[in-house]
């Protein structure tokens, strides 16, 4: 049933690359434990023990305050098409701000110099533990299309009107932690 891998070998690598969502899970040492939803397309598999992901702007910004406090992260994939498997990405992520050099070289390197709209920072996951699970009890499900309707928002909002509401709704969790980012 479940395999531990030493890292992200070749053949999860592609495995990751066919999936079109992953989810990516956080916690503080107390409080609420976040699991969100996340569209692959904006994720990069940098090698065998490192992954990055641009993380857009949202109604909450529960991640950057967890890893702010402890860093414990998963990233975890499903097959919804083809032969089931679960893949878990075990690790330590932190966040990588846009106004830091980091990450107009990740953005520059994996990225092709885009920024989608809405990107707030960049999430960079090591990963301590990949494994695998059979995923026999996860549903099928054929891919119709990403949305675009965060992307139309920010860029409705534009870029002041981001940093406003990342202001307002983004810079403390659902746990009263604060979020620098």
């Amino acid at each position: 049933m479940a395999k531990v891998f030493p890292g992200i070998e070749p053949q999860i690598a592609k495995f990751i690359a066919k999936q079109h969502i992953f989810f990516a899970a956080s916690a503080a040492p107390e409080g609420y434990v976040n699991l969100s939803p996340r569209s692959t397309d904006c994720l990069r598999v940098l090698d065998e023990h490192h992954v990055v992901y641009l993380d857009k702007t949202g109604s909450g910004n529960e991640t950057a305050g967890h890893l702010a406090r402890d860093g414990r992260m998963t990233l975890m994939f499903c097959a919804f098409e083809g032969p089931p498997m679960i893949l878990r990405l075990y690790g330590h992520g932190r966040l990588v701000p846009r106004a830091d050099s980091e990450y107009a070289a990740l953005l520059a390197a994996h990225f092709d110099g885009i920024e989608p709209p809405g990107a707030r920072h960049i999430i960079h996951l090591t990963c301590t533990r990949v494994q695998t699970s059979c995923g026999y009890g996860v549903p099928q499900f054929g891919f119709e299309a990403e949305r675009a309707t965060l992307d139309e928002w920010a860029a409705k909002k534009g870029e002041a009107g981001l940093e406003a509401y990342r202001a307002e709704k983004n810079m403390m969790s659902i746990d009263g932690l604060p979020i620098n980012a």
